[in-house]
């Protein structure tokens, strides 16, 4: 283990543990394209692979249990095992098996969850409270719209140390790419909206708590009409009602909808068919379907219209002061509630065998008893070098660091840790990855 400290009360620790001692072997895909299948599933496709003349073996996960989902059974075929530099013999068999038309993938034993020797490469961040002067901020770079490395944001936030955020939606359009998917505050501005009851941080200077929060956002017409704004700085769907702040970074979706530009006393100063810029220092309602109509109706040119932000801490039922000092970041998974694992897969949306079960690079935040700061990240991906961490893993290795409460970040290719401007572990797709956001400890 190596140690540094970085700035007062912030120390860097380098762990290395473990050693490779394991191999290949060939994971054939499901219909659906997934590696594991109910047993009969599991079984029709053994048969298929072999009448192509091949030996399959039908084995049996398990799915870990969460806080919010039981364990399940499940089964996957596998075909041959390799040492680890046979790994040409195993994609050769790949290869012969799509001849078949059967598709599978080869596969690194130490990635599929099950017993390991590692080796794991783990990189923490330790903040102490009561010699720490600075404070704690997230960044979603320049824009919303373009994901930005975490090293770049770090560099603009000017920043000590810092990791990677939470999930951004690479579903989306390919303009708004660097999207939250869940709730952003920047400097007390709502930039993102939450999806209700899942985990996130908040933070308030050098304060920070981890919570499941939800997120409110009311548009009030000047002639009393009230109505939900669905969404934040994102593609809208039907019959929506979004709003985009200066912060948005692009064009709003020429859609046929209808939008409202608003100035920062809620003055409509423009009303104009969907597509165009957030002019800074305003900002703009998009409405699509029978929401474009109560844009028409209620926020015509001359009138005003009230945005109304709140975000609410889903374990005190108050809402958190939106101040300039105030910043929140969506997680991906919680992990430790007060001090004892519990992993709110389900709620957070991550509860297959892929998150669950196998090893992944993974980006984690935790606090401790008196209130300090752990980041971590453990790098995987990299066979013979280093493997991730389960979520199940990912909580007991917090919780071994000292964690009363956790949450687990975006991780894989997105994982990330950058101390004095340098990105201080090894990605997993050998470069640093533009993303959503990320969390930072600042002078």
């Amino acid at each position: 283990m190596k140690q540094r400290n970085v700035a007062a009360g912030v120390d860097f620790f380098n762990v290395r543990h473990g050693k490779s001692t394991q191999g290949w072997s060939v994971a054939v895909l499901m219909p659906n394209g997934h590696e594991d299948g109910t047993l009969a599933t599991a079984q029709a496709k053994a048969a298929e692979v072999e009448a192509a003349g091949f030996t399959p073996s039908v084995q049996k996960v398990v799915r870990p249990a969460a806080a919010d989902a039981p364990a399940v059974e499940r089964y996957v075929v596998r075909v041959g095992l390799w040492t680890f530099k046979q790994r040409a013999e195993a994609d050769k068999v790949v290869k012969e098996l799509k001849d078949f038309d059967i598709r599978a993938k080869t596969d690194y034993l130490a990635d599929d969850g099950l017993e390991t020797t590692g080796p794991w490469n783990l990189r923490v961040l330790t903040v102490d409270p009561k010699t720490f002067k600075g404070s704690f901020k997230t960044s979603v770079g320049t824009t919303i719209a373009k994901g930005e490395t975490t090293s770049a944001m770090g560099k603009l936030t000017g920043a000590i140390a810092g990791v990677n955020g939470g999930f951004f939606n690479i579903h989306t359009v390919k303009e708004i790419k660097g999207d939250p998917m869940g709730v952003s505050v920047v400097g007390g501005k709502l930039l993102s909206e939450a999806v209700a009851g899942r985990t996130g941080l908040v933070m308030s200077g050098k304060k920070i708590k981890i919570t499941e929060l939800k997120t409110t956002v009311t548009a009030v017409s000047s002639d009393g009409t009230r109505t939900e704004v669905q969404g934040v700085n994102r593609a809208p769907a039907e019959d929506e009602l979004v709003l985009y702040t200066e912060e948005f970074g692009t064009k709003t979706a020429a859609d046929g909808g209808t939008e409202a530009v608003i100035d920062a006393q809620g003055r409509v100063v423009s009303a104009r068919q969907a597509g165009g810029a957030v002019p800074r220092g305003f900002s703009v309602l998009h409405g699509t379907g029978l929401m474009s109509d109560w844009l028409l109706e209620h926020a015509a040119e001359t009138a005003t219209v009230k945005v109304d932000t709140k975000v609410i801490d889903l374990r005190t039922q108050r809402a958190v002061p939106l101040t300039p000092q105030t910043y929140v970041m969506a997680g991906g998974v919680g992990l430790i509630r007060n001090g004892r694992i519990n992993i709110t897969a389900l709620a957070d949306g991550q509860a297959s065998l892929n998150m669950m079960l196998r090893r992944h690079p993974r980006t984690m935040a935790g606090i401790t008893k008196n209130g300090g700061l752990i980041l971590a990240t453990i790098d995987g991906r990299i066979p013979g070098v280093t493997v991730g961490a389960s979520m199940v893993e990912a909580a007991q290795l917090m919780r071994w660091l000292g964690a009363k409460q956790a949450i687990n970040l975006d991780g894989g290719g997105s994982s990330a840790m950058v101390v004095d401007n340098k990105v201080v572990n090894q990605p997993s797709d050998g470069f640093e990855r533009p993303v959503g956001d990320g969390l930072f400890i600042t002078p």
